[in-house]
């Protein structure tokens, strides 16, 4: 047996505990190619909201009454697959649990890297480094001397964008809630901060960014989406990888300066982590040589126990979590 979330009602604005309970399930038997992983570290996302909606997206939609998943790193307690043995660290994507059976075909076996923890690979070499990396240098192709406008700058991806934009050469500008985020924010290298919660966006990246900006990473969508786009340069380039302003609200963004996207000659790029998995190894190496250098230090919130993993999750969205979202079991 198992203990495991699972999605109960789908939710109407912003999920609460009534929307999931933690139940016992049976593990399915250990036949040829599976494996069976116990885990130590999940993951909690904000790109998890969309997936209790029942809508067909990118990623399907959690299931009623069935385990939902996510990503998380564990140990093989068994296998029936000759490519891992007991002992081995994986990632996988059946979090959400504290034990799994899965196909082997499912696992990614941790490569051996001195000096990294098993957990930096759902941050900082994962899901969140990974889309903090292939957003900035990819999707939005930022490059040395950019200008660029980070949202979110304190959570776990915009940390990594804020951190990855220095080391490549840029000049960084972060938002963040609060003089306490703000100040990681700062500690993180960044050139600017400002506080959205002190007063209207536009206005503070307009006295932040005088000369505009050539690249926006984009985490929340709404009133900062809208900034960016009134401050943007000439072919600007933007990063769209999540809208968290408007997850739970179900209101439409109202974008005044949309029409700056043809004059300017901007370019708005949606972009997701999975696009670039065929460029994992490269990736490895380049953000190995940065965190080998210092040049990217993570930091998470770390919240304990299986039974507080729902609790961990709704905290993304009222501002509970510096840096990454982790439940340790």
């Amino acid at each position: 047996m198992a203990r495991a979330w699972q999605l109960t009602s789908r939710p109407n604005g912003m999920p609460t505990t009534d929307n999931a309970e933690l139940v016992e399930v049976a593990l399915p038997a250990l036949g040829d190619g599976m494996v069976h992983v116990r885990n130590n570290w999940l993951s909690v996302d904000p790109y998890m909201r969309g997936r209790m909606n029942d809508v067909k997206s990118y990623v399907p939609p959690f299931q009623i009454g069935q385990p939902m998943d996510g990503g998380a790193v564990g140990v093989v307690v068994e296998s029936r697959d000759p490519n891992f043995a007991a002992g081995d660290n994986v990632l996988h994507m059946a979090g959400w649990r504290d034990e799994a059976v899965v196909p082997g075909s499912a696992l990614n076996k941790l490569p051996n890297m001195p000096g990294v923890e098993p957990k930096e690979f759902l941050g900082n070499l994962g899901l969140t480094g990974g889309t903090a990396y292939f957003g900035l240098l990819h999707a939005a192709s930022a490059k040395a001397g950019d200008i660029v406008f980070v949202s979110a700058a304190a959570g776990a991806v915009g940390s990594a964008v804020v951190q990855i934009a220095k080391a490549k050469g840029m000049t960084v500008i972060g938002s963040a809630g609060g003089p306490d985020k703000v100040a990681f924010v700062k500690s993180l290298g960044a050139d600017q901060v400002i506080d959205y919660k002190a007063g209207p966006v536009i206005k503070s990246l307009i006295a932040a960014a005088p000369d505009g900006i050539d690249v926006y990473f984009d985490n929340v969508g709404g009133e900062h989406l809208d900034a960016a786009l009134a401050v943007g340069r000439k072919d600007a380039r933007f990063a769209m990888c999540g809208a968290i302003e408007n997850y739970n609200s179900g209101v439409a963004t109202s974008l005044r300066y949309i029409m700056r996207i043809i004059g300017m000659r901007m370019r708005l790029q949606g972009f997701i982590y999975t696009d670039y998995l065929g460029q994992l190894g490269p990736f490895y190496q380049d953000m190995g040589a940065m965190m080998a250098a210092g040049q990217l230090k993570s930091r998470e919130t770390v919240v304990e126990g299986l039974n507080q993993t729902l609790d961990a999750f709704l905290g993304l969205f009222t501002g509970a979590n510096t840096g990454k979202m982790l439940v340790k079991l």
